[in-house]
């Protein structure tokens, strides 16, 4: 009898039991789409700063206007309301839901018109 990883051996990689290894977080364009806006945002003097959270059921990408203050846009990824209103939501400076939707480019939209508002002065 032998133990260990072979040819002819059929082991596997078991999870410890219970526990979901489970996190969301963003595919490499919805982060890459999201960091050009903050990069534009922040060429605009806009933001200054920003976080990424990510846990089992959400990943969160605040922008902040100062390091100290709370996030002037919020935006998250939620995939258990795919089905439902859609897993992106667009929050305000003050907690208010701007956009939701099922598509990262049209959650940006307020903020992009904003930014070109800011430009345009």
């Amino acid at each position: 009898m032998t133990t260990g990883v072979g040819a002819g051996s059929s082991s596997s990689v078991i999870a410890f039991p219970g526990r979901v290894p489970k996190q969301v977080g963003f595919a490499r364009d919805e982060l890459q789409r999201i960091l050009d806006l903050y990069g534009r945002m922040v060429a605009a003097g806009q933001w200054r700063d920003y976080a990424m959270d990510f846990t089992k059921d959400v990943a969160v990408f605040a922008a902040f206007r100062r390091a100290a203050e709370r996030p002037q846009a919020r935006i998250e990824k939620r995939p258990a309301l795919r089905s439902r209103q859609g897993m992106w939501t667009l929050f305000g400076e003050h907690g208010q839901v701007l956009k939701r939707g099922h598509e990262l480019p049209g959650i940006l939209a307020p903020v992009e018109r904003r930014l070109v508002k800011a430009v345009g002065d």
